[in-house]
């Protein structure tokens, strides 16, 4: 970019909100669900792609030790949701103290209600129709359901944007539209921990109690017969169990049933192998499962996969006289097929806590068959279990609407909660970066590449960057899209878009307390509107890293600075000479534009510098201009953080 005998190249950016207020940019919590509305104009379609690449790490120099490490992560295909701003008969925040409405739609434990009244003003409303949970979900800032609870498209596409978060009271989250949770912003969590003893608890004692025919010889004794040889059971020992679905309430009966004198064998197409190994269990195919076992224990998902997944071709291939347990999801079932089977013989008995309709028709073949033992959804239906579940799900809840992150999220960056405290630091600093680096594209051929270097001294293999990604997607979407954008549908929009990201890992010689030493990105086949920040090989660069907890902007181009990433920052490339702090400071102070810090680097002395000034105001296009006028400044640029 030539630099003009009288001012300065300069074009004036849009104004962009920024997702994370300067106050709270190096808190130890960063806000991940800040529901945005940006004002800049959606830009030309841009592209996503995950590769590997090799790059240079830091200001374009070579690491100094091991290969780097290109890391892909799982995008997932989703329509784009417009922004919309939230309605409803009561405003966001509808109590006197200005915090979010709580709808509890299903009965939840005392203790867990205790915790959200701490936060937010409750509403228990039980049994709602679809029509009447429409009608209610625009005053909502949160809902939390069991699973009687449909939460559909619908009820998304009504909240208009201010439904924040969904929780699942439990495990599975058939009952909730993801993908639709997703395209609106809305955090989808559960609790995936707190009922695992009970369900397991239930299949064991369905188990036991259909094999000893505990249920059926009850009733006869209480019809005030008296049939020994009627109810002869079988025994569980020496027996094949065959778990289908090997997650935590899978594992706890394998466990179990192993203490009871049986040969479990497990099929999960996801589960780790070592860790059925150590537990004695061998991973099969579904085939060899299905027709080795003595007795089945279902403990699936519900997904359009596994939908109806035991039909009559199923049970075509089992051991004649198999008995089946379903503490799971009724909808993996052809009930049915079930009723033909057991009808046939092939199907000896069922032992059953869930169903495809719940509650069942009262006319229902299958509850009413003589060799089938049923129960009403108990599985976590524990006194420990309920109040467990309850205080899980309502500090989820809290914790997503205080902006926290989310070990239970089931639609964004799952991240183990170890990991999600040590890197919390730099996820600020991560959607910064992406910010900033957006802000200095200029053209209408809009981006198609970005490049993420992650330098560390640790290994490679135990950064787990999945959270960084997604913020460092989201800050580069969020000022070029007029999207409703958040950290949930941030990886949904830029697929949308086809912003093609690739992650690099290079390991440096650094603090090994810190998971990250830099972050680097890099945006090629683009213009720039600050010819400082193009490298060598045409790219964009700028880097940063973390210092004391606060996210610093450390590398513009091949210039080193050193200034906080908060409120607004002018970038000036200069002729290194005496006096041009004071000269642009003085502008600055005559407009009334508060200066909070200034850094200065350069390449050569005397030659060019750069210098980056943090503001607390936006300066006018006046005052810019006057910046743009100091001979010595050949180019410069305003950015919004």
């Amino acid at each position: 970019m030539a630099a003009s005998s009288s001012s300065a190249k300069f074009i004036f950016p849009p104004s962009i909100s920024s997702s994370f207020p300067s106050s709270s940019s190096h808190r130890s919590k960063s806000k991940l669900l800040s529901f945005l509305s940006t004002t800049a104009a959606a830009a030309s379609p841009i592209s996503l792609k995950l590769s590997r690449s090799r790059s240079r790490s830091r200001c374009g120099h070579a690491p100094r030790r091991s290969p780097i490490v290109a890391t892909t992560l799982r995008s997932v295909e989703s329509a784009e949701a417009p922004p919309s701003k939230s309605r409803g008969a009561e405003p966001a925040g509808a109590d006197s103290a200005g915090r979010p409405t709580i709808l509890v739609s299903e009965k939840l434990g005392e203790a867990g209600l205790e915790v959200l009244r701490g936060y937010g003003r409750v509403e228990c409303l039980y049994d709602l129709s679809p029509e009447e949970l429409c009608a209610k979900i625009s005053a909502v800032d949160a809902l939390i359901v069991r699973s009687g609870t449909k939460v559909t498209r619908q009820v998304f596409e009504t909240a208009k944007g201010r439904l924040k978060v969904v929780g699942r009271a439990g495990v599975g989250i058939d009952n909730v539209d993801l993908q639709a949770a997703t395209e609106y912003g809305c955090l989808v969590v559960n609790a995936p921990t707190a009922n695992t003893v009970a369900a397991a608890e239930h299949g064991i004692a369905l188990l036991a109690a259909m094999a000893r025919n505990v249920a059926q010889a009850d009733a006869s004794i209480k019809a005030g017969k008296w049939e020994r040889n009627k109810y002869v059971g079988v025994s569980l020992v020496g027996k094949t169990l065959a778990v289908m679905g090997f997650g935590k309430v899978g594992s706890e009966v394998a466990r179990r049933s192993k203490g009871l004198g049986m040969t479990v064998i497990a099929h999960d197409p996801y589960a780790p192998a070592d860790r059925a190994r150590a537990m004695g269990v061998e991973l099969v195919s579904f085939d060899q499962a299905i027709a080795t076992a003595d007795f089945l224990s279902l403990h699936m998902p519900l997904t359009p996969t596994t939908d109806k997944i035991f039909n009559d071709n199923a049970f075509l291939k089992m051991k004649k006289g198999v008995r089946i347990i379903n503490v799971a999801r009724g909808g993996v079932i052809d009930e049915d097929a079930l009723v033909r089977a057991l009808d046939s013989g092939v199907v000896a008995q069922a032992a059953l806590d869930v169903f495809t309709k719940e509650p069942p028709p009262t006319d229902s073949k299958l509850v009413q068959h003589p060799n089938v033992t049923v129960t009403p959804h108990l599985g976590a239906s524990t006194k420990e279990a309920q109040e467990g579940v309850a205080i899980e799900i309502a500090e989820a809840v809290v914790g997503a609407l205080n902006g926290e992150l989310a070990a239970t999220a089931v639609n964004a960056p799952m991240v183990p909660p170890d990991v999600l405290s040590e890197l919390a630091p730099y996820v600020v600093l991560a959607e910064k970066l992406g910010r900033l680096a957006v802000q200095l594209v200029a053209g209408g051929r809009g981006i198609q590449s970005v490049r993420v270097i992650y330098t560390s001294a640790r290994d490679t293999d135990d950064l787990d960057t999945r959270l960084l990604r997604a913020m460092i997607t989201k800050g580069i979407i969020e000022p070029i899209s007029a999207s409703y954008i958040n950290l949930v549908n941030a990886d949904y929009t830029a697929k949308q878009k086809g912003l093609r990201i690739v992650e690099e890992r290079v390991r440096v010689d650094a603090s090994p307390e810190s998971p990250v030493d830099s972050i680097q990105v890099k945006i090629s086949n683009v213009e720039s509107k600050f010819a400082s920040a193009v490298i060598e090989n045409g790219e964009i660069s700028i880097e940063g890293k973390v210092k004391d907890g606060i996210p610093r902007l450390t590398c513009v181009g091949s210039f080193g600075v050193d200034v906080s990433l908060e409120g607004n920052l002018i970038l000036c490339r200069q002729v290194d000479q005496p006096g041009m702090i004071g000269c642009v400071g003085n502008i600055l102070g005559e407009h009334n534009v508060n200066v909070s810090f200034m850094s200065v680097g350069r390449t050569v002395r005397r030659k060019h510098a750069i210098m980056a000034i943090g503001v607390d105001e936006e300066p006018n296009k006046e005052t810019l201009n006057k910046i743009g006028e100091v001979p010595a400044i050949e180019e410069f640029v305003f950015l919004n953080l």
